[in-house]
C-alpha cells in the first residue's frame, strides 16, 4: 500500500468508513481530555438535521496569533455543514470545555492557514494534494476547496 493509501481509503467518499469512525471516537475523547499536544482537540457541533452533539477530533492550526480549523476532507463533509447550519456555533474540548464562535475565511485568505494546518497535521496530508513545504503560492489555487475557519470567542447574547 502507497504512502497516503490508508488515510484516502478511511475517508473514501469524503466520509469516514466504520475504522476511522472508531478511530475517530479514541481520538475524540483524547483530545477532549488535554492529554495530547495542545493543537489537538475535540470539536463539537450540533448535528443540523439529528440535533445531537457530533464529536471529532481536529487539528488546530495557529496563524499569525490566531487559531484555526480546517476541513481536510474539503467542502462537502457533515461538520462544516452542521457548523453553517448553527451559524458557527461550537464547542472545542481539550482538558477544558471551550464555547466558541467559528468564522468562515474567505478562500483568498486561506492559502497561509491551510500550509500551517499540513505541518501540523499529518493526517490531512494525503487530502490535500500540495506538499507541506511548498511554497505559499501552491496553495492558493486549491485554498477554495478546503473551508477554514477561525476560532473567536463566543460572543454573549446582545440585549
Amino acid at each position: 500500500m502507497a504512502k497516503g493509501d490508508l488515510p484516502r481509503w478511511l475517508y473514501r467518499g469524503q466520509r469516514p468508513n466504520r475504522l476511522a469512525r472508531i478511530v475517530n471516537r479514541v481520538w475524540a475523547s483524547v483530545a477532549s481530555l488535554g492529554v495530547a499536544s495542545n493543537y489537538l482537540v475535540t470539536l463539537e457541533v450540533t448535528g443540523r438535521t439529528s440535533g445531537r452533539i457530533i464529536s471529532l477530533p481536529i487539528v488546530i492550526a495557529p496563524v499569525d496569533g490566531q487559531r484555526y480549523v480546517v476541513s481536510m476532507l474539503g467542502e462537502n463533509v457533515a461538520w462544516v455543514r452542521n457548523l453553517r447550519a448553527a451559524g458557527g456555533k461550537a464547542v472545542l474540548r481539550h482538558g477544558i470545555r471551550e464555547e466558541v464562535h467559528l468564522e468562515e475565511v474567505p478562500a483568498d485568505r486561506r492559502a497561509p492557514i491551510l500550509k500551517a494546518y499540513l505541518q501540523r497535521a499529518p493526517g490531512g496530508r494525503p487530502h490535500i494534494p500540495v506538499d507541506k513545504d511548498a511554497p505559499l503560492a501552491e496553495f492558493e489555487p486549491i485554498a477554495a476547496a478546503f473551508p477554514v475557519f477561525r476560532v473567536m470567542a463566543n460572543e454573549p447574547p446582545a440585549h
